[in-house]
């Protein structure tokens, strides 16, 4: 009986190790070929995450101009004139009366620079636009370059997305 007595298997097993042949590990070659993959993969991912915030303000901005729209619309029902430009300061209520048309004007996701929402009415009230600009120029959405707002040109942004009454 050898020392490893303890360790013998029935059906003929073998206490004994087997001999693998020495590994020599990963070639240089494979090592670099396998950073540079994931490098290249990484890098997708980050540009991808970074333009998805930007898409992600601009929905945010065409859901908070469709809001204040819906407010517009309610103050004519009422009023038979749209409010008087420029709006209330964001965070402030549209009211008229009594009325509340919303309880707080929607401020821009940067709400700085040019990242405000714009109001302007025509001189009989019976007109408005209200205009954002955009920082994915890819939107499907965003205004023809002929209609782009003057204050878009020149920044981060040259695209502006506009709401007007119906």
């Amino acid at each position: 009986m050898n020392k490893f007595s303890i360790f013998n298997f029935p059906f003929g097993l073998s206490s004994g190790r087997k001999q693998f042949p020495q590994s020599k590990g990963f070639t240089l070659i494979e090592l670099l070929l396998v950073i540079a993959i994931i490098g290249v993969l990484a890098s997708f991912i980050i540009a991808n995450l970074i333009g998805a915030k930007a898409r992600a303000r601009d929905a945010q901005r065409k859901s908070d101009m469709r809001q204040i729209q819906s407010a517009l619309e309610l103050y004519r029902a009422d009023q038979n004139t749209y409010p008087p430009a420029p709006l209330p300061s964001c965070g402030s209520p549209l009211t008229s009366g009594g009325a509340v048309y919303i309880q707080k004007i929607p401020c821009d996701p940067l709400n700085t620079g040019r990242y405000v929402y714009t109001y302007t009415v025509n001189g009989t009230g019976t007109a408005y636009t209200i205009v954002a600009c955009l920082e994915n120029t890819n939107d499907q959405q965003k205004d023809k370059p002929s209609n782009n707002a003057a204050y878009c040109a020149g920044g981060t942004t040259n695209w502006s997305f506009t709401v007007t009454n119906p």
